[in-house]
C-alpha cells in the first residue's frame, strides 16, 4: 500500500474515469460529489479515517462521483483486491468499521432507489392513458350543470 499526497482543491479521482483505486484518509478532508446538468451535489464530505471509492476494487465500472481534496491530504492508496485484504486481516477494527459504513452505504443506496422507483411509477400511473378508453371531446359534451 503507498501514501500519496494531495494538495487542497485537487482532485483525486473525477466522475465516468475508469480507476480501481480505492482511498483512506490519513490527514485532511474530501469532498464527494456528482455532477448533472453543470450543478455539483455534494455526496459527502470524509475526515480522517474514511475511506472512498472502495467500489472500484469490486467492478469495472467507471466512477460515478469526483473525488476532490478541501484540504491538504495525505492518503493511503489500496491497488488491488489482494492489498485490501492484506490490510483489513492485519486491522480488524477498520475491517468491522468498513463492513459497517458498507452496509449503510448499500441501505441509503436502496432507499433512493426504491424512491425514485416509486416516483417513476407514480408518474407513469399519472401521464398514462388507456387505449380502452373512449375519450370524450369536448364538442360532444351537450350541456354541464
Amino acid at each position: 500500500m503507498s501514501k500519496l499526497n494531495i494538495p487542497v482543491n485537487q482532485r483525486i479521482f473525477k466522475e465516468g474515469e475508469l480507476n480501481n483505486a480505492m482511498y483512506i484518509i490519513l490527514q485532511g478532508n474530501v469532498e464527494i460529489f456528482f455532477t448533472v446538468n453543470n450543478s455539483q451535489t455534494r455526496l459527502a464530505i470524509m475526515k480522517p479515517g474514511d475511506f472512498f471509492g472502495e467500489m472500484a476494487l469490486f467492478s469495472s465500472n467507471p466512477r460515478s462521483a469526483t473525488a476532490r481534496a478541501i484540504t491538504a491530504c495525505e492518503l493511503a492508496v489500496i491497488e488491488s483486491k489482494q492489498q485490501l485484504e492484506n490490510f483489513l486481516v492485519k486491522n480488524p477494527k477498520f475491517a468491522a468499521k468498513m463492513v459497517s459504513i458498507m452496509a449503510d452505504r448499500l441501505a441509503r443506496t436502496n432507499e433512493l432507489l426504491i424512491s425514485s422507483m416509486e416516483n417513476s411509477v407514480a408518474k407513469k400511473i399519472e401521464f398514462s392513458t388507456d387505449p380502452n378508453k373512449v375519450r370524450t371531446d369536448i364538442s360532444d359534451v351537450q350541456e354541464i350543470d
